[in-house]
């Protein structure tokens, strides 16, 4: 098997050192080898591992669920309905998300149609920004992030 420390990892799997300290402090990575001198030493599971929760974070899956996923995985042979479950759960995150981006495009596109230039005390995105009955909605939802 062949070797590789954690700058050679980081270039394999596209992200960075931090990360995968990261990753090994929330136990996402398991505990590598070491050189006799202390230096991190990885296998192709290492990049394979890293390649699995990079591709997930990228899907939007948060920590957690990518945990869960990566505890399933040592299991291949049961049934997958837990991983279905996850995957549901984050599809429905990301709908929410999706409509509270659509209300929020919504709201930024009248406040900006209704600003006609000329000077900040008269700007009407800076009125709606500093008296909310200005909007259309009575609350916004913070939008939260993948």
């Amino acid at each position: 098997m062949r070797q590789m420390t954690i700058g050679q990892l980081s270039k394999a799997g596209g992200v960075k050192v931090t990360t995968i300290r990261y990753y090994e402090s929330i136990g996402l990575m398991g505990e590598p080898d070491r050189s006799e001198s202390g230096q991190r030493l990885y296998g192709d599971d290492a990049v394979h591992r890293l390649s699995f929760i990079r591709h997930a974070r990228d899907l939007g899956f948060p920590m957690n669920a990518v945990r869960e996923l990566m505890k399933l995985q040592t299991e291949p042979g049961s049934d997958c309905s837990a991983v279905d479950v996850i995957a549901r759960e984050h599809l429905n995150d990301v709908r929410k998300r999706l409509s509270q981006l659509e209300a929020l495009e919504s709201e930024l596109k009248r406040m900006i149609s209704s600003c006609e230039g000329g000077e900040v005390g008269e700007c009407r995105v800076m009125a709606a920004l500093n008296d909310h009955s200005d909007c259309i909605a009575e609350t916004h939802e913070r939008v939260t992030a993948l």
